[in-house]
């Protein structure tokens, strides 16, 4: 993982303080809960990949949610604000993505990832091939 001020660098302030700090973006007011295009959404600190846009599904909580990810994240207890929350991280960065919650959508699997899009990084699928991640272009064939 890069240093804080290669990461400052990198970053937006706003990357830096959801995915390093445990910050929270506000709801409805960042690029991804409404958004509905075909592609990879991945960590923007690593790259690593994380959700489909075929996982995505509009929650009505302003921010976007995601039944599963591509592949288990990290998991740990939040006791902050006074609620118990999981808390869902990257695994390779450790970046704070948001959290998972047991209310999403039944007939997907019960779960609603809910994420700061501050902590995404969207790929089209048009553009997996170009950005490396042709190995996931099958995820999108019916």
């Amino acid at each position: 993982m890069k240093n804080k001020e290669d990461l400052k660098k990198k970053l937006t302030p706003l990357q830096y303080h959801v995915t390093q700090e445990n910050g929270t973006e506000r709801p409805f007011e960042n690029p991804f809960w409404d958004y509905h295009e075909p592609g990879l959404y991945v960590d923007v600190v690593s790259g690593e990949p994380l959700f489909t846009s075929l996982d995505k599904f509009d929650s009505s909580c302003g921010w976007p949610s995601f039944s599963k990810p591509i592949e288990p994240l990290l998991t740990k207890l939040d006791r902050s604000f006074g609620m118990y929350r999981t808390e869902v991280r990257s695994k390779s960065a450790d970046s704070h993505l948001g959290h998972v919650f047991t209310d999403g959508p039944t007939e997907l699997g019960g779960l609603r990832y809910c994420i700061n899009s501050a902590s995404l990084r969207f790929i089209p699928l048009r553009d997996l091939k170009k950005e490396g991640y042709e190995a996931y272009i099958d995820l999108f064939q019916t």
